[in-house]
């Protein structure tokens, strides 16, 4: 029996095959239930699904700059926006498809990423978070008053959702299957990602930054390059989180979503593949969930995630994972004699 696939960096060299066909697996059995899970769920319910994946893939890239190359951002809600403006000025205002809109928000947000961090990791990598901090606050002004071009508080309006293969992905099940599509495609070039050479030095010089210089690994370089391809993924989303709900103001963008979005990948599992996922469904599918309690609603779910992070600083990935070593080992035992 293979190990379930909380593919986390520091673990991933030492059974590269079984973690890596257990990440696939995974991966792929989640995108089929997921393709079919909405059927029968109202059409709110659907949306929670397709808002769930949206906020994985920020989260992915966030996991990437903080789970694999050890920096802390805290612009990623400002990179979604970015991405989410982009695509929806490109749609609305200049007829651009939205597939071309997603590559150039991508793009875009990458190019930013550079920028923002190049002058940043040359001093010290906690000035990245500093860097980041200002301009998120930067990225929110700018999309709250500019408006002739981002609408300000009035915001975006009628943003088309994208037709595929001819297909008019007007209804919820429609987009939800295609947020999946794109979803595991974006998962799936991750996953090529750090188990490339590229993702084995991003590991190495978040575990010890002087070895890896050492080793002839230019750590600025790609310290940068996990910064920016973070970003990207962060564009992204951001690009299906404008035609998720046809309409954007700046309010989802600010400064608190981003810590929200640092949340996720700690609650989730920082490192691990699937972290961002879990993270995400906490940050959520959850609060959802919790509906019920009313006003009280809020508490129960920052209580619920600070007793997580008490109990497993590691998030629920590093629990999982260590509950099936556990088990594991009991099983050993028990095979082989042991009282």
């Amino acid at each position: 029996m293979s190990a379930p696939a909380l593919d986390s960096p520091a673990t991933a060299t030492r059974r590269p095959a079984r973690r890596i066909d257990g990440a696939l697996i995974t991966l792929l059995i989640g995108a089929v239930i997921l393709w079919f899970a909405p059927a029968g769920m109202s059409r709110y319910g659907t949306y929670v699904l397709s808002l769930w994946l949206v906020m994985s893939i920020g989260v992915m890239g966030l996991n990437l700059t903080l789970g694999y190359a050890g920096q802390t951002s805290l612009a990623q809600a400002a990179f979604m926006g970015l991405g989410a403006y982009t695509t929806a000025i490109l749609t609305t205002k200049w007829g651009v498809s939205w597939y071309a809109a997603f590559g150039l928000s991508g793009l875009f947000t990458f190019c930013v990423g550079i920028l923002l961090g190049f002058p940043a990791l040359r001093v010290r990598h906690h000035y990245l978070a500093f860097v980041t901090l200002a301009f998120s606050t930067l990225v929110w002004l700018v999309l709250r008053n500019e408006q002739w071009l981002t609408g300000g508080t009035f915001g975006i309006s009628n943003i088309d959702r994208p037709p595929f293969f001819g297909i008019k992905l007007f209804g919820a099940l429609e987009f939800h299957r295609f947020v999946v599509a794109v979803t595991l495609i974006l998962s799936l070039m991750l996953w090529w990602l750090v188990r490339s050479p590229w993702g084995r030095a991003f590991t190495a010089l978040r575990e010890n930054p002087v070895r890896a210089a050492s080793l002839g690994i230019d750590t600025r370089a790609y310290t940068l390059l996990a910064f920016a391809i973070g970003s990207a993924y962060g564009g992204f989303a951001g690009s299906l989180f404008a035609p998720l709900v046809e309409f954007i103001d700046p309010s989802p963008f600010t400064l608190s979503q981003s810590l929200f979005l640092l949340l996720m990948v700690v609650a989730g599992g920082s490192g691990y593949f699937v972290g961002p996922f879990v993270g995400a469904l906490l940050g959520v599918v959850l609060p959802e969930w919790l509906r019920f309690a009313g006003s009280l609603y809020l508490i129960i779910f920052a209580t619920i995630v600070l007793a997580l992070l008490i109990i497993c600083p590691q998030g629920v990935s590093g629990l999982i994972e260590r509950s099936w070593a556990a088990l594991r080992r009991r099983l050993g035992r028990k095979a082989g004699g042991a009282p």
